[in-house]
């Protein structure tokens, strides 16, 4: 292993990576933190995810425009969380059930979808992506600027979402009802709260962030799009929402995490570290399950948790 190439620039670059890693997983866990909190456990979010991030790149694509692309993942989130929304809340299927249906669809019709628009190439199609803004001031300080304040726009809203959600999960009417219709949605029935509605309003704001946090997978950070590319970040997102005891700000350091994880295994792999590289690509995924048994044993899950709500049936 080169050890000559550790310098204070590596590090840099590792913990700037980490911030840039760790976005579309923060993205989907503020959004899911919502769905969990009203009792919807959103096991299709990797589907989503893959979705928002075709639809995101077929949206800047052509039409020349990142901003249409960020429009694109957000509406196809929203309809894919409206899915499990009619299956969880109005159907009342089995949670755990739609939710890998959704993951199976939305991987399965994102690729016949990238197929049918491009077809089959040695060389996948590509766009350019936000670029880097570098905060005036914030970004000169040595080290600290370059980590935190030169990203693109997408990073900096995801951070922006991490105080907004937590206003609205904590000081709102809306997070009251959407903290009360998991916890007991009988009691904040009778208390006139409409649970499917709070529901539904949480799982769509759930499924909105998860396509934009694929769409920053196309159109922030990588500039193209290719099968299964979201690698279960979908699921690690449901990890980092389980590790934060479902708090937006405590969701930034589970993310972090495993930004930090990924942003690590790359590195060595620069490095030539003595370390098989299949073991390398797994060690984002073990910290994360280590972290997850860690933490679930002393997880408090809402009271109405991936639980179906007829009401009056237990009046």
């Amino acid at each position: 292993m080169n050890l000559d190439l550790i310098t204070p620039t590596f590090i840099i670059g590792i913990l700037t990576a980490t911030i840039r890693l760790a976005t579309p997983i923060l993205m989907v866990a503020i959004g899911e933190v919502f769905a969990e909190r009203a009792g919807i456990l959103n096991l299709g979010l990797e589907g989503t995810m893959l979705m928002g991030a075709l639809t995101g790149f077929l949206g800047a694509y052509w039409a020349q425009n990142l901003w249409v692309g960020v429009l694109c993942s957000i509406l196809v989130g929203i309809l894919f969380a409206l899915l499990m929304g009619f299956m969880s809340i109005t159907a009342k299927v089995n949670q755990v059930v739609a939710g890998l249906g959704i993951t199976i669809l939305g991987g399965g019709l994102s690729t016949l979808l990238f197929r049918f628009s491009f077809g089959l190439r040695a060389t996948p199609p590509q766009i350019s992506i936000f670029q880097n803004i570098p905060i005036p001031g914030l970004s000169e300080i040595p080290g600290l600027g370059t980590i935190l304040f030169n990203h693109n726009i997408l990073v900096y809203l995801t951070m922006m979402l991490i105080p907004i959600a937590s206003f609205l999960l904590y000081r709102t009417r809306f997070g009251l009802a959407v903290r009360a219709v998991g916890e007991n949605p009988d009691a904040a029935d009778s208390r006139g709260i409409d649970v499917s509605r709070t529901r539904y309003l949480a799982v769509i704001i759930g499924g909105a962030l998860a396509g934009l946090g694929g769409g920053y997978l196309a159109i922030g950070n990588l500039g193209l799009f290719w099968t299964q590319m979201t690698a279960g970040r979908g699921f690690i997102a449901i990890a980092v929402v389980i590790f934060s005891r479902w708090d937006p700000f405590r969701s930034m350091l589970g993310a972090l995490l495993f930004g930090f994880a990924t942003a690590l295994q790359l590195s060595l792999q620069t490095l030539q570290a003595p370390v098989p590289s299949e073991i390398l690509l797994m060690l984002p995924y073990i910290i994360t399950i280590f972290v997850l048994i860690w933490v679930s044993k002393r997880a408090e899950f809402p009271g109405a948790f991936a639980t179906p709500y007829n009401r009056g049936q237990d009046k």
